[in-house]
């Protein structure tokens, strides 16, 4: 590699820049320090001289082109002075792609329609591809009750001890202190106007028919549900999915299937468990707070809060269970090849799950409302 330089001769007014060797992107600092050193003030004409260099590449191209505007932004005349062809081909290259790109398309700003129009259209293709899913689903499940051998039991019973025996302890500590909680709130108001013995109708009513199942649901929808979406993100990361389908075996009936029946077949038995932890929770200080004896406690629990509202609360599972393992397992299909996607859809499984219970426990209040149950 041949030396470089920058020389520079002063003559009156005018100032001549030498440039010899090679001229390249490692130069372009030194030499953009060496002038900005010299004094303009007395220049009134600059010429630069490209006669020894034997290589100047584009960012140098660059270079020379921005030195030249400078100097005529200060009202200094310029000239170049050069004989090798490539040179002169290299500098009316970056001239003639700098004015083809002088001025940058300025990024467009949406507007509130229309960002609203596109966010709207990008769910509305979410629920079309949703829906697909469980028409997939459906058709596949109706196939494999064609035959009663065909149905996984062994992978239906591992995945209620996966989703619903681990998750017991949970959602009873949980249905307790959601009983301990409300019922110790109601007392203080209950004792004001001497109505102690109404917070057995209270929290009989409101745990057996609504807290339970929606408390057993949220639990679950952070629990299992998240755990369907990274379990079966992960698996098409790793393409098992694709190999499963390259030896003949149908994800959904090994996959989403199993999940999904241990998860409506649990609910019910979960939300039992809740009604007796919560109704426990109240007991406790209804007994503390309010002297009401445990006996006396289950005596107007039998008389007042009738069996309709334990039934109505156990009907809600299987659907809250359908609603959180058909959200859970379809983002989980919804996994791009990036583990970053993995957390993404696992959140937006919770999130969804979540909506989608509470929405549809609204629907079951309005329906039971209206049929007077």
């Amino acid at each position: 590699m041949n030396l470089s330089s920058l020389n520079i001769q002063i003559i009156d007014k005018r100032l001549t820049l030498i440039f010899s060797g090679e001229f390249t992107l490692y130069q372009i600092t030194k030499y953009q320090k060496f002038i900005d050193t010299l004094s303009f003030s007395t220049i009134e004409h600059v010429e630069i001289d490209l006669t020894q260099l034997e290589l100047l590449d584009t960012a140098s191209s660059l270079f020379l082109n921005n030195l030249e505007k400078n100097l005529k932004a200060k009202n200094i005349e310029s000239s170049l002075l050069c004989h090798k062809q490539e040179i002169l081909e290299s500098l009316a290259l970056v001239v003639k792609e700098k004015s083809n790109t002088s001025e940058f398309p300025h990024a467009k700003r949406e507007n509130f329609l229309e960002s609203m129009g596109e966010k709207t259209y990008n769910n509305y293709l979410g629920f079309v591809s949703f829906l697909s899913f469980l028409g997939e689903m459906f058709h596949t499940h109706a196939q494999s009750l064609k035959s009663i051998k065909d149905i996984r039991y062994k992978e239906i019973a591992f995945e209620m001890n996966e989703s619903a025996i681990k998750a017991l302890g949970i959602v009873a500590l949980t249905s307790f202190l959601i009983g301990l909680v409300v019922a110790y709130q109601s007392a203080y108001q209950l004792k004001l106007y001497g109505a102690n013995i109404f917070i057995v109708d209270m929290l009989g009513i409101s745990i057996l028919r609504e807290l339970a199942p929606l408390i057993t649901a949220i639990v679950i929808a952070g629990r299992s549900g998240s755990a369907f979406t990274a379990q079966i993100g992960a698996m098409k990361i790793t393409q098992e999915l694709d190999a499963m389908r390259t030896m003949g075996f149908d994800p959904y009936l090994f996959l989403v299937l199993p999940r999904i029946i241990a998860l409506m077949i649990a609910m019910p038995i979960l939300i039992f468990v809740s009604d007796i932890m919560g109704v426990l929770g109240g007991m406790l200080v209804a007994n503390l707070d309010l002297q009401i004896t445990p006996e006396l406690f289950l005596d107007r629990f039998r008389d007042v809060v009738a069996a309709k509202h334990f039934f109505i609360g156990i009907a809600k599972g299987p659907f809250f269970a359908f609603l959180i393992a058909t959200i859970g397992i379809y983002r989980g299909l919804m996994v791009k090849d990036d583990t970053q996607s993995i957390g993404f859809n696992t959140t937006k499984s919770v999130v969804e799950s979540l909506f989608a219970v509470i929405v549809c426990d609204a629907l079951f209040s309005i329906a039971f409302t209206n049929l007077r149950m």
